[in-house]
């Protein structure tokens, strides 16, 4: 099967002629350019199409994605899962947050080839970019897959979401134990729990999960803490 019938079977999320064309464009661009930087151990075109593609679309069964709605993606390696969701969701405004030059190299020359508008690579770090007057607090919704965990996320991903917004970290078979060590990060940083969604793909034997969290409260300006702290001493 190919991603219309995966994304329309599995999301119920018709995508057009156009957007299939772009995330076909978007394939050979990863692999043309994973020739000489390593942007993905998935070289099967078959399996990017799941592996990524598909995976990075589910983000749509935990959260709605409307016109004119921010989202950051941190971490986002090649741009999983926040280019897929920029091509399928007409009208957002994306930044897709990532500290690897070569990558966001890559992500920059993708979204150029592409033609795709109101979507920016950010050369950062996360706790860098946490502090940055026009990130911090800015996001609507604010997106990560496989980057930490999730008490060391969310130190990463509260700091840039809105009063009000949502954090989707996209997790495998340890999303509960994880999520069961992140009460104290949760309290400190102004997010709650809001629901836990189970994620089954095609040809892909483990489920995936995905963790959403709500903003309530502001994140004190202390955090997120400088360049490695968060990973090194995880919020406990």
């Amino acid at each position: 099967m190919n991603l219309r019938t995966y994304a329309a079977e599995l999301l119920g999320l018709p995508l057009t002629d156009t957007q299939i064309t772009l995330f076909d464009r978007f394939t050979e661009e990863l692999l043309a350019w994973n020739s000489h930087t390593n942007l993905t151990a998935i070289t099967d075109p078959e399996a990017v199409t799941v592996r990524h593609h598909l995976d990075s679309l589910t983000v749509l069964k935990a959260v709605e994605l409307n016109k004119g709605m921010r989202v950051a993606d941190v971490g986002t390696g090649a741009g999983f899962p926040g280019l897929p969701l920029h091509i399928a969701v007409e009208g957002l405004y994306s930044t897709l947050i990532e500290s690897t030059g070569k990558k966001t190299a890559f992500l920059s020359h993708v979204a150029q080839t592409l033609g795709l508008q109101r979507i920016v690579a950010l050369n950062a770090r996360a706790e860098d970019a946490g502090h940055l007057p026009h990130q911090r607090g800015t996001y609507d919704v604010v997106v990560a897959r496989a980057v930490a965990r999730l008490p060391i996320l969310l130190e990463y991903l509260l700091p840039l979401a809105k009063v009000g917004g949502v954090c989707v970290a996209m997790k495998g078979v340890t999303a509960r134990e994880e999520l069961d060590s992140s009460r104290s990060a949760l309290e400190t940083l102004g997010g709650v729990t809001d629901k836990l969604v189970e994620v089954l793909l095609p040809g892909v034997p483990e489920p995936h999960y995905l963790i959403v969290i709500r903003k309530e409260r502001s994140t004190p300006n202390t955090y997120p803490r400088k360049p490695g702290i968060p990973a090194k001493k995880p919020l406990s």
